[in-house]
C-alpha cells in the first residue's frame, strides 16, 4: 500500500474514503449527527459507522470509526482503529483512504504503521478471484499536524512493517515452494540490506559433529540448511552480539511417528519461529538498529521416506551429548539443540532467544492468544515481557521445574527427545537447556501464535501473524541499543 501524510485541509482524492476516528462522548453535527442518532454507534473501541455520499464532504464515503475513552487513547489504538477503517472499505470499490485523527505524531505515524499490517495479503497464487473480493484500497492518506516530522518518524516502523511482512509470506508459502535451500536462498537475498549471510550445507554441519539436525532431515530429499544471518550495527563492530534461533520445519509430516492426515497442511508453518527470526533480522537491518545481532535458523524437512530416523534411533549432538529418538514428530527440539549449541559456541552472545512452533501442548495451556516463555534468566525474561505487553503480543512465562528432567531420562542415551503428555511444553523446553551451556536464554514457543485462522485482530489477516518480530525489535530496541 502507498501510504503519505497530508496536512489536515488537503484536498480529498476522487473516489476516496474518508475515515474519521471518534471518542466516546464526542458530538457531532448536522447531517453527521442525525446518522450517529439512528444508530447504534456510541464511539466505542472496534465500532464503525460507514455513511454513503455524505453530505457536505467531497468524499464518496465516510467512515466513523470508534476508538474508546479519549483518555485512553494509545499508539496500539490508532493501529487498531486504522486496520478498523481499512477492512471497512478495502473491496469498496474505491481506490483511496483517508484517516483522520486529532493529536501526537505518533498516533499519526502508528496509524500508518496499522494499515501496513491490515493491507498485507498473501495472494500469489490466486489466478480466479472475483474482482468485487479483491481489495480496491491502495492509497492511504494520514492527516498529521507536520506531514514532514510524521515521514521521518513513520521510517522506522515502515522498516518494522517489511520485516513483518518477510515473516508473514515465508510462513505463507506451501512447502513446495519453500524448502531448506529455497528458505536459505530468500534470506541469501537480504545482504542487500546490509546483513551478513552464511548458509551451511549439510557437509559443513557434518564436519560440526551436528547429528541432532541432520538426523531429522535424512528423510527428505531435499538438503538440510543452517542460515546464518549477521548484523553488526553498533559502534563497536566486536562487541557482544544478541542471538536469536528459529525452528524452520519447512514441512513436518511427524516423519516415521507420521501425523493424521487431517490438518496435515497446516505443517508447511512449522517453520514460523525460523521465520520470525528471518524478519527481526530484516527489520533491525532496515531501520539501521545500533546493535550487533546474529539470527540463526535450523531448516530442514521432516519426511518418513526409507532413509528417516526412527523411534528408537540415538543420535550424537553438536555438544556430544546423545538422544534417544522415542518420537520422530518431537523435531523441533533436535534441530534447536545443534542450532543453540552451535551459536553459544561459535559467537559467545549476551542472551540467546529461540522461537519455536514446538507443541500442540502450548496450544492447550495458553489458548491462541499467547506464547509461552522459559527462561534460565529473570532479567531476559522480564525485558521479554516488557516488550509483550507494549507490543500487544501475548507472552506467559511459565515454569522449568527440575522435577520434571526426569521425564527425559533414557535407558540408554543422555536423554529421549520427549517426556510424554503432561507438561509437554514444559519438558520440551527442559529439553533445550541443555544445550545453552548456561547462556542468558529464553525459548518462545509459538505454536499458538504464529498462525490465525480465523484472527480477530484488525492488523492480522488470517493466516501467518508474523508474530515475534514487533515483540523482539521491541525488546533490542529498548533493551540493548546504545
Amino acid at each position: 500500500m502507498d501510504i503519505k501524510f497530508v496536512a489536515a485541509g488537503a484536498a480529498v482524492p476522487a473516489k476516496a474514503a474518508v475515515a474519521r476516528i471518534v471518542f466516546e462522548g464526542d458530538t457531532h453535527e448536522g447531517p453527521l449527527a442525525q446518522a450517529v442518532a439512528a444508530s447504534r454507534f456510541t464511539g466505542a473501541k472496534g465500532q464503525t459507522l460507514d455513511i454513503l455520499a455524505p453530505q457536505g464532504l467531497d468524499a464518496a464515503r465516510l467512515v466513523l470509526v470508534g476508538a474508546g475513552k479519549r483518555d485512553a487513547f494509545t499508539t496500539l489504538g490508532a493501529e487498531q482503529a486504522a486496520a478498523a477503517a481499512y477492512n471497512a472499505v478495502k473491496t469498496s470499490g474505491l481506490t483511496t483512504l483517508r484517516v483522520e485523527l486529532s493529536g501526537a505524531t505518533d498516533h499519526s505515524v502508528h496509524a500508518a504503521f496499522g494499515l501496513r499490517l491490515a493491507s498485507y495479503r498473501f495472494d500469489k497464487y490466486r489466478t480466479k478471484e472475483a474482482a468485487e473480493k479483491k481489495p480496491s484500497v491502495t492509497h492511504a492518506e494520514i492527516v498529521a499536524a507536520d506531514p514532514d516530522a510524521a515521514l521521518g518518524a513513520f521510517a522506522p516502523l515502515s522498516a518494522l512493517a517489511d520485516g513483518i511482512t518477510f515473516t508473514r509470506d515465508l510462513v505463507s508459502e506451501p512447502a513446495n515452494v519453500l524448502y531448506p535451500a529455497e528458505f536459505a536462498r530468500r534470506v541469501k537475498a537480504l545482504e542487500t540490506l546490509g546483513l551478513e549471510v552464511e548458509i551451511l550445507g549439510e557437509p559443513e554441519m557434518m564436519k560440526l559433529g551436528m547429528g541432532s539436525l541432520l538426523g531429522v532431515g535424512q528423510g527428505s530429499v531435499r538438503e538440510s540448511q543452517l542460515a546464518v544471518i549477521k548484523w553488526y550495527g553498533a559502534d563497536d563492530k566486536s562487541a557482544q552480539p544478541v542471538a536469536f534461533v528459529g525452528k524452520g520445519v519447512c514441512f513436518d509430516t511427524g516423519g516415521i511417528s507420521i501425523k493424521p492426515a487431517e490438518n496435515m497442511e497446516d505443517m508447511k508453518w512449522d517453520m514460523g519461529g525460523a521465520g520470525a527470526v528471518a524478519g527481526l533480522m530484516h527489520a533491525l537491518a532496515g531501520r539501521k538498529a545500533k546493535v550487533n545481532a546474529i539470527g540463526i535458523l535450523g531448516l530442514v524437512e521432516n519426511m518418513p521416506d526409507g532413509n528417516a530416523y526412527r523411534p528408537g534411533d540415538v543420535l550424537t549432538s553438536m555438544s556430544g551429548q546423545t538422544i534417544e529418538v522415542v518420537n520422530t514428530d518431537a523435531e523441533g527440539r533436535l534441530v534447536l539443540a545443534d542450532a543453540l549449541w552451535y551459536c553459544q559456541d561459535r559467537f559467545k552472545p549476551k542472551f540467546m532467544v529461540d522461537l519455536a512452533t514446538l507443541t500442540g501442548a502450548i496450544i492447550i495451556a495458553l489458548g491462541n492468544d499467547y506464547a509461552g516463555c522459559f527462561s534460565n534468566n529473570d532479567e531476559l525474561s522480564a525485558n521479554l515481557l516488557a516488550a509483550s505487553a507494549a507490543e500487544d503480543e501475548g507472552l506467559w512465562r511459565l515454569p522449568l521445574p527440575t522435577a520434571y528432567e526426569k521425564q527425559i531420562d533414557s535407558m540408554i542415551a543422555d536423554m529421549k527427545n520427549t517426556g510424554g503428555r503432561p507438561g509437554g511444553s514444559i519438558t520440551a523446553a527442559l529439553f533445550l537447556q541443555r544445550y545453552v551451556n548456561g547462556v542468558p536464554w529464553a525459548h518462545l514457543d509459538i505454536a499458538s501464535t504464529a498462525w490465525k485462522k480465523p484472527s480477530s485482530v484488525g492488523t492480522i489477516p488470517d493466516g501467518a501473524t508474523g508474530y515475534g518480530v514487533r515483540l523482539l525489535n521491541r525488546m533490542v530496541q529498548d533493551r540493548y541499543e546504545g
